[in-house]
């Protein structure tokens, strides 16, 4: 007979709730504290949750027990709670849903250990298979409906997982779920064909995708998927990537854009439709309304169309060069003292150890008159090459100026100080200050990030190497001589408080200035007014569009970048020209804003150098006759 969960599945997509561990953070919970253990020390808050996703909507809720298992418990001094704390998770699900007099399903939520099992950790697969054996008996004992294994990275702790499950039930429907990276592998490198191979014949009843990644990419996973398998298949997308902002992460994708992907899951074939980190009830319930809607009339709901940009106006301002120029400072340095226009271009680093292509690529923007490389320290959080070493490699191999991002993720105030005075003994002066993604945004959400220091810090730290000295003030013989440089986000929801930190990197000892991608003159006018008459010099950051479904991603998934509506309306109506609208789009931007900053910052997407050496077109042979 028929499990009523698989019976509901095949009348249409069931919607399932949202993030139980960012909404607890919203709801003020930090994320140094086991949100497993909630479970024990503060049942109303959790069932509370429980409770306000199931009146959005939610025809399944997940449990609590995401972490509860032996080696996650471990580091809060719970070891031995795993089972209790399970089956407490599962109870409090089921007391919800009793509360609020819904028929929803209860699924036991079954994270992975949080640590590698052998041979690549030191976990065995005997201890592995005992861990997820105790979680799952909890989890029954508690009278959960499914159990769901999920954010899965390693098809072979999947398998272990999996066959602990069985070892306990066999008559509880399974949900695996895997979570991909921007390239379309788990981290271990499995695709989804790899995946839904592998999972044939160990008793499996719905595969699917969460986490990791936003609903534009995970679309792709779930149409991959649904050609390689008979599966129902499952999609819990993030709300975008998390950004960090006063200390506290917040997540990008609005209610209205998940709510249209829920519809497009459902048209790709997905089943079990539902949200993960940064998703709330708000974005639940919207999700409901479209799928109702969309299985009424079978159309999914379109983007809207922006209104028309205000008139501009500028207030006139003095310019003013960085500060002082030594003669062994760099070419940038000097040019921005000579009020010439700099052109910049960013290239991240390989994701292998084979450079051969941004080598190329920096080759090709140098003879397209390009000024300066920018090298990009493993943005979003990405496992990447090291920037420095690219870095000084384009130095090297191209005769081309870079500037270095660094940022104060990965390394602690020693290491920070050591890479620095590295990169200048290899000839890297230009050194672009960020604070940098944190490890949750990216390929490795469990990593340990450092965060010693944030940009304003790093600042300082350069500030006191240019000095002669380390941060301790310990003498380092001959000063370095960086040009640092910060960047800013004109485009900010909190525009206020973006500029007063702004003032702060400058304050620190900013010399100059890139902003974070923009698409109207009014943004760039309004943030210009606001620095007043004295400033550092501002390079325009400028990143082409490629089409609508690029502008769409970029605005919704990718922290810092706000598109305005007019823009994405315009790349919408753009069909295959794409490109060429997006170009010309920067062009004009660039051409408008030629006489209020001091250079472009531009930035290719999928390492389309051509794309940006066409909008660098519009400015440099101007630039080089001027000079």
């Amino acid at each position: 007979m028929n499990h009523p969960f698989l019976t509901r599945l095949e009348r249409g997509p069931i919607l399932a709730d949202g993030a139980m561990g960012t909404y607890l953070y919203e709801r003020g919970i930090p994320f140094d504290r086991s949100f497993d253990l909630l479970n024990l020390t503060d049942a109303p808050l959790v069932q509370a949750v429980h409770r306000d996703y199931i009146r959005a909507g939610a025809e399944l809720v997940e449990t609590n027990t995401f972490g509860a298992n032996r080696f996650r418990l471990a580091a809060h001094g719970a070891t031995e709670s795993a089972r209790v704390v399970n089956r407490a998770g599962a109870q409090l699900a089921r007391n919800a849903r009793e509360e609020v007099g819904e028929a929803v399903f209860v699924a036991g939520a079954i994270g992975p250990l949080g640590k590698p099992v052998a041979p690549l950790g030191t976990i065995t697969r005997e201890e592995a298979l005992e861990a997820y054996r105790e979680q799952v008996e909890g989890l029954v004992e508690g009278g959960v409906d499914i159990l769901i294994i999920e954010t899965q990275t390693d098809l072979a702790e999947a398998a272990i997982a999996i066959e602990a499950a069985r070892s306990v039930t066999d008559h509880h429907p399974l949900v695996l779920q895997m979570t991909f990276t921007e390239d379309g592998r788990t981290l271990y490198g499995a695709y989804p064909e790899d995946v839904a191979r592998d999972v044939e014949g160990k008793q499996v009843d719905v595969l699917g995708a969460n986490c990791s990644v936003g609903p534009q990419k995970l679309l792709e996973i779930v149409e991959r998927l649904r050609r390689r398998t008979k599966l129902p298949i499952s999609v819990m997308p993030n709300a975008g990537l998390p950004r960090f902002v006063n200390g506290r992460f917040v997540y990008l994708s609005s209610p209205e854009y998940l709510a249209e992907y829920a519809t497009r899951f459902a048209a790709a074939g997905a089943r079990l439709i539902g949200g993960c980190c940064g998703t709330t009830p708000v974005h639940t319930r919207k999700m409901r309304d479209a799928l109702r809607a969309s299985a009424k009339s079978g159309v999914a709901p379109g983007p809207v169309d922006g209104a028309p940009a205000p008139s501009v106006t500028v207030t006139p301002h003095e310019e003013t060069a960085p500060a002082a120029d030594p003669a062994n400072r760099t070419r940038l340095s000097r040019k921005l003292a000579d009020k010439e226009f700099v052109v910049s271009v960013e290239v991240d680093p390989p994701r292998g150890a084979r450079p051969k292509k941004m080598i190329e690529g920096a080759q090709f923007l140098k003879k397209a008159g390009v000024d300066v490389i920018n090298v990009a320290d493993s943005p979003m959080a990405r496992v990447r090459m090291s920037s420095i070493a690219l870095a000084s490699m384009i130095t090297n191999h191209v005769g081309i100026e870079t500037i270095l991002h660094f940022t104060c993720r990965d390394r602690n105030l020693m290491g920070i100080q050591s890479d620095l005075m590295g990169s200048h003994a290899l000839g890297i002066r230009n050194i672009l200050a960020l604070t940098g993604d944190p490890p949750r945004a990216g390929d490795y959400p469990n990593a340990t990030a450092v965060f010693d220091v944030d940009s304003v810090g790093l600042i300082r730290v350069l500030k006191q190497l240019n000095a002669g000295t380390d941060l301790g003030g310990n003498s380092i013989g001959e000063p370095t001589a960086f040009l640092i440089g910060c960047a800013v986000n004109p485009t900010a929801e909190n525009f206020d408080q973006e500029m007063e930190r702004f003032e702060k990197k400058i304050e620190a000892g900013a010399e100059f200035a890139m902003t974070q991608p923009l698409y109207e003159l009014d943004t760039l006018v309004r943030f210009l007014n606001r620095l007043g008459k004295a400033r550092i010099p501002v390079l325009l950051g400028l990143l082409p569009l490629q089409s609508h479904r690029h502008a769409e991603f970029l605005h919704n998934e990718v922290p810092g970048i706000n598109i305005p509506d007019n823009a994405r309306a315009a790349m919408r109506d753009a069909g295959e020209k794409g490109i060429e609208v997006g170009v010309e789009m920067c062009r004009k931007l660039l051409l408008e804003a030629r006489d209020l900053v001091e250079g472009a910052y531009l930035m290719p997407s999928f390492g389309r150098y051509e794309v940006v050496a066409r909008v660098a077109e519009a400015v440099l042979s101007g630039a080089r006759q001027s000079s």
